[in-house]
């Protein structure tokens, strides 16, 4: 019998950029009574600046949970924060509650962690030079082989896109160079593994996409696709008969079969299980096209679950009670999902 078939998820849930919507979208997610309902959650940051966006937006008749009924952890920080102003006080804060919510993680304290929007930029004003919580979560977790999985379930037909990204931070002039039959590899054995572990599929179909214009062209539009795409793809066919492997797809038009089983409006059907885009932009454009409010990013090599909304900051609208909160709501939601398979395993 597994001991931990009947635990509840204990999720840590950090606040973000303090000047940015993470406040906002947190209490705007936890006053939606089935949301966390079937976890326990703790806020890692600042209980004074949930409060102070708490009085801020009631005036506004925006619902919100209470912060005083919400279980919090401060990390102390200092310098002020104000809203819409992203800086290096700012960034030095994220960071703090990341750190902090990743080593209790390790600990054993909590299952998972789901993150409030972080800057870059707030984070190099600060010191910190890292990419983005992506990295900084898999250098603290120890770990090499990592990835940008993005999951968002169709509020249409209820069919879930998966996207991994095989390059994420890092500009469109490195990709050709960054790109490799090695990387490629690490992404896709990530990529089977998340698949088998975190959602039940097994031999599953992945469609894979090209790295120029019409994947190449028969190299009258670039050669990466001759020289090693296509025979990486019929190698790893190969080493993996019992899954189907689509590619290269033009990128073009790799994204034509999840945009109609997201919407609905075509008796198109059989679209793959997940998809690997070579780069960033080929993958998060269609997906925040389809799943902007709803699409979840979820780091995929890591010891424990890490999901967080698919948006940024939002400095430009802090403070306002205008941000949505759909996307932390489904974040949290796919935290506990994955726990829990997890922890049934």
């Amino acid at each position: 019998m597994n001991p931990f078939k009947d635990k509840r998820p204990r999720l840590a849930l950090t606040l973000g950029d303090p000047a940015g919507i993470g406040t906002e979208v947190i209490l705007k997610a936890l006053a939606d009574p089935e949301v966390g309902k079937n976890c326990d959650l703790v806020v890692i940051g600042s209980g004074d600046l949930l409060l102070r966006t708490y009085k801020n937006l009631t005036k506004s008749s925006v619902c919100l949970a209470n912060p005083a009924e919400l279980s919090v952890i401060d990390v102390p920080t200092t310098g002020e924060i104000i809203p819409g102003v992203g800086n290096a006080t700012s960034g030095a804060a994220s960071f703090a509650y990341m750190e902090y919510a990743i080593s209790q993680t390790l600990a054993g304290e909590f299952d998972g962690i789901v993150t409030a929007p972080i800057a870059k930029s707030a984070w190099k004003s600060a010191g910190y030079n890292y990419p983005g919580q992506t990295e900084l979560l898999a250098d603290k977790a120890g770990v090499e082989r990592f990835g940008m999985l993005f999951v968002g379930r169709s509020p249409f037909t209820g069919w879930t896109i998966r996207a991994l990204l095989a390059t994420t931070h890092i500009p469109l002039r490195q990709v050709a160079d960054t790109l490799t039959p090695q990387l490629l590899t690490q992404k896709l054995d990530l990529l089977v593994e998340c698949l088998e572990r975190d959602f039940g599929i097994e031999n599953g179909r992945i469609a894979i996409a090209g790295l120029n214009p019409h994947s190449g062209e028969m190299g009258q539009l670039g050669t990466e696709e001759i020289d090693w795409l296509i025979p990486w793809i019929e190698s790893e066919r190969c080493k993996r008969p019992n899954m189907q492997l689509e590619g290269p797809i033009p990128p073009d038009t790799m994204w034509v079969k999840p945009g109609i089983a997201w919407y609905g409006n075509s008796e198109i059907k059989n679209p793959a299980d997940a998809y690997l885009a070579l780069y960033h932009d080929q993958g998060l454009i269609p997906v925040k096209l389809m799943a902007f409010d709803r699409a979840v990013n979820t780091t995929i090599g890591l010891p424990f679950v890490r999901t967080s909304p698919d948006h940024g900051t939002a400095f430009d609208i802090a403070g306002k009670g205008i941000a949505d909160a759909t996307s932390m709501k489904e974040a949290i939601n796919l935290a506990v999902e994955l726990v829990n398979r997890r922890l049934a395993v």
